[in-house]
């Protein structure tokens, strides 16, 4: 008898446990979507049988711990997070919840509306002029931001041509030298996609760019050097 109503008692606890978890379909609704998380990435908030999950850095399917109707908690992040509206624009956030309750609420992470994207994601979908008018915003912004990162459009212009995707390559180069237009090696990476996909006399022009900043640019001489003799 003892153990049958153990079992009841541990089954009841279950499912009170599990409905905890569940959120309404109204908040659903409100809190589904993309929040930027900074200029260029975001946090995914969706739902499975009403339970909200996150993807964030890679990270998929992180399961929050649910502490009240629009507070949880993600582990992975160490913070308290709600989702709220913020009353001066009327626009859906999520916040972190301040450690200290007299701390003022930062409205930081604002809901993407539904068409919009950020700038890598532009580049992902080939709309590559949206894209380096939102890097260019950026920059304009704040010219040390991590998503501008000169290295950064390097290694993937490099590894698009590394794919022989071509055209990728040089137009993620064409960023790079229209945010660095005072590096040598902006010039030299799109001369080097050129020169990769046939184009001689473009990669030429290009490494000649380089060359003028960076007087010391060896490859860019030798290749110059190379064809004057043909």
């Amino acid at each position: 008898m003892k153990l049958r109503i153990s079992i009841q008692f541990f089954l009841f606890l279950l499912i009170i446990s599990c409905s905890n978890n569940l959120n309404s379909n109204d908040f659903i609704q409100k809190t589904s979507g993309h929040y930027l998380y900074n200029s260029d990435e975001v946090v995914d908030v969706y739902f499975e049988n009403s339970i909200l999950y996150i993807n964030w850095r890679g990270a998929a399917k992180i399961e929050p711990l649910k502490i009240n109707d629009n507070t949880f908690f993600v582990k992975e992040m160490n913070q308290k997070v709600q989702f709220i509206t913020n009353p001066e624009n009327d626009k859906a956030y999520m916040i972190f919840v301040p450690k200290n309750e007299n701390d003022t609420i930062e409205f930081k992470f604002r809901k993407l509306d539904l068409n919009e994207k950020i700038p890598s994601e532009y580049i992902e979908s080939n709309q590559f002029d949206k894209a380096l008018e939102a890097y260019l915003n950026i920059q304009k912004n704040d010219s040390l931001d991590s998503a501008i990162d000169e290295n950064n459009f390097n290694k993937l212009g490099y590894t698009e041509l590394g794919d022989k995707n071509y055209e990728k390559a040089l137009l993620v180069f064409k960023i790079n030298v229209a945010l660095y237009p005072n590096s040598a090696n902006v010039y030299d990476s799109y001369a080097d996609a050129l020169k990769q996909s046939g184009d001689t006399l473009q990669a030429i022009e290009f490494y000649k760019k380089s060359l003028e900043i960076d007087s010391g640019n060896q490859r860019a001489k030798r290749f110059i050097e190379k064809y004057k003799k043909k």
